[in-house]
């Protein structure tokens, strides 16, 4: 297994050792997750959080009316999980699975509070994501109230543009909460403007 783009992300942040970092690496677990298979199911206590080496994973929930509602989507570099879940050890409310064929690495809870005690500068890296994280949640919430759905389209390419011309639009559509018939309608009208608030799921 290559860890050179893992190692980027954490060494982007903080200085480790070769003992630290040998140590850090001991502990992932590597895993291959096909298209369209579940890493995490809804229901399932999430004990794991998974860096994307390669491919890419989504979190998603569905809703009573079997509509997705895409959370978050992890190409290479990017760090997934069920937060709430991995912190309480409650059963999860999000599916992660694999948008296509992808290697991830898995870091368990247990072996993060782990390397964090014995190496704690991990606690800065990982605070630094938590801290990341939030922010970006924050401001995808504040948009998601306010904003008409070209706009958020347009925030959405900037925040993966990795993804744009890969991903299926329903995949997208369910990101930023529209059904994939508006969708389309935008894309092929973009000088329309609409409203925030009527294009919703």
């Amino acid at each position: 297994m290559d860890y050179t783009l893992l190692l980027k992300s954490i060494t982007g942040h903080i200085s480790l050792s070769r003992e630290e970092e040998s140590f850090f690496l001991s502990l992932l677990q590597n895993r291959k997750v096909r298209k369209k298979q579940m890493l995490f199911h809804e229901g399932m206590a999430n004990r794991y959080m998974a860096f994307v080496i390669s491919g890419c994973l989504r979190s998603f929930s569905i809703d009573k009316n079997g509509f997705e509602h895409v959370l978050q989507f992890a190409p290479p570099g990017w760090w997934i999980a069920d937060i709430r879940s991995l912190l309480t050890g409650q059963p999860g409310r999000l599916n992660i699975d694999a948008v296509d064929d992808s290697t991830v690495v898995l870091l368990e809870q247990d072996q993060r509070n782990e390397i964090c005690r014995k190496t704690p500068a991990f606690e800065r890296y990982f605070r630094i994501l938590a801290e990341n994280s939030l922010a970006t949640y924050q401001h995808r919430l504040i948009d998601n109230l306010s904003l008409p759905a070209r706009e958020r389209y347009e925030n959405f390419c900037r925040q993966y543009p990795s993804l744009i011309n890969c991903l299926p639009q329903k995949q997208v559509a369910a990101y930023i909460g529209v059904t994939p018939e508006f969708l389309s309608k935008m894309l092929n009208a973009p000088s329309v403007r609409t409203d925030p608030h009527d294009n919703k799921l």
